[in-house]
């Protein structure tokens, strides 16, 4: 049995009609820039973030360096943000000329400590990006809290966070402005790259819908100097029908992810929710993770390490001085996590050979 980590085929194959004809709607129109797609994609994601404003853009990444510009982020600024995210995360952030301070995370739900951005603040703090590792909430209420006492903005980093929810309220609603990823392999995936910017903020939603189109009221008037930031029309609308599916899917991966909860219990450290997760990765923590890697593999079961190396500890980040024990819980979750397939379209029997196999190592 072959079963991939996450399958994408099978995910359009169980809508290709409705894909196919929103591509060839485009295709025959040839309003491949902006237009009504877009127009409908953003107002569409709003309302599924339950939120006033979406600002589609062409990736996650695009999206965050958006948001800390938007936000006033500037050269000599300092920005926290967790030690275990993806680059992207943190290299915008050296984009903007400021300077990213890594803090170590929680033990059991792997997102940012909020004790330990308390001790990360200083006089040049200007932003904190919370990231909802995986899909699971951060523990919003401390980190808004420590936010308004100190004067900071949040931006919340929803790359993996799709839907997902703290204490009733849907990810993205916490910030002054989040940002997401609709890369393909994300919970809501293009068929390519694109992004969104989400803000219930009017003055910044002004600022961002100006921002990610040359600066530009009309077709050749400028009120400011922008990017070239926009969402492709064709990626709009494909990931238009998709939101039509997007709660099923995410109340799918909760069931199969609640399913695996109860058959790994005695075998691996399974994920704790902290909020409504929906598990863009479901991750587990093993011992000798490199030949139960393996045996999967020996055994078609492909499986993943979101990540294996976390930021302070990468050649990029030599210049900032950081070394191997400055972030213990990080690092020991980075000898430990191991991503196994979960997807809407995964089968009870493709679920009970993966435990099955992953029981006979062990």
């Amino acid at each position: 049995m072959k079963i991939p980590l996450v399958d994408l085929k099978a995910n359009y194959l169980s809508i290709k009609e409705e894909i196919d004809q929103a591509i060839q709607r485009v295709i025959d129109n040839s309003s491949f820039i902006m237009g009504k797609d877009v127009e409908e994609f953003d107002k569409n994601f709003a309302n599924f973030i339950n939120a006033k404003y979406s600002y589609g853009v062409g990736n996650g990444t695009l999206a965050l360096h958006l948001a800390l510009v938007a936000a006033g982020v500037k050269h000599g600024d300092e920005v926290i943000l967790p030690v275990n995210t993806f680059i992207a995360t943190s290299e915008v952030v050296s984009q903007c000329g400021a300077t990213p301070i890594f803090v170590d995370v929680e033990e059991e739900s792997y997102n940012i400590n909020p004790e330990l951005i308390k001790k990360a603040i200083t006089s040049k703090t200007k932003v904190i990006i919370p990231v909802h590792l995986y899909g699971n909430p951060c523990n919003m209420n401390d980190i808004m809290k420590i936010a308004q006492e100190n004067n900071l903005k949040v931006i919340e980093d929803c790359a993996q966070a799709h839907g997902a929810e703290y204490q009733g309220k849907k990810l993205g609603n916490f910030g002054i402005i989040s940002t997401f990823s609709m890369f393909p392999a994300k919970v809501l995936g293009s068929f390519g790259d694109a992004g969104s910017v989400v803000t219930n903020d009017d003055e910044l939603g002004k600022k961002i819908s100006l921002l990610r189109n040359h600066g530009r009221h009309t077709k050749y008037e400028h009120l400011i100097e922008g990017y070239n930031y926009r969402i492709d029309a064709l990626q709009s609308a494909i990931l238009n029908v998709k939101l039509k599916y997007l709660h099923n899917w995410i109340e799918k991966r909760r069931e199969i992810a609640h399913q695996y909860n109860d058959l790994f219990k005695d075998i691996a450290i399974t994920p704790k929710e902290n909020g409504k997760h929906c598990y863009y990765m479901y991750v587990v923590r093993v011992k000798n993770r490199e030949k139960l890697q393996e045996h999967l593999k020996n055994n078609g079961i492909e499986t993943g390490i979101h990540y294996p190396i976390p930021l302070h500890l990468q050649p990029a980040y030599e210049h900032l001085n950081y070394k191997k024990g400055d972030f213990p819980v990080a690092e020991k979750h980075a000898e430990e996590i191991l991503s196994i397939p979960l997807y809407p379209e995964i089968t009870n029997e493709q679920i009970n050979y993966i435990v099955n196999k992953i029981k006979e190592f062990y």
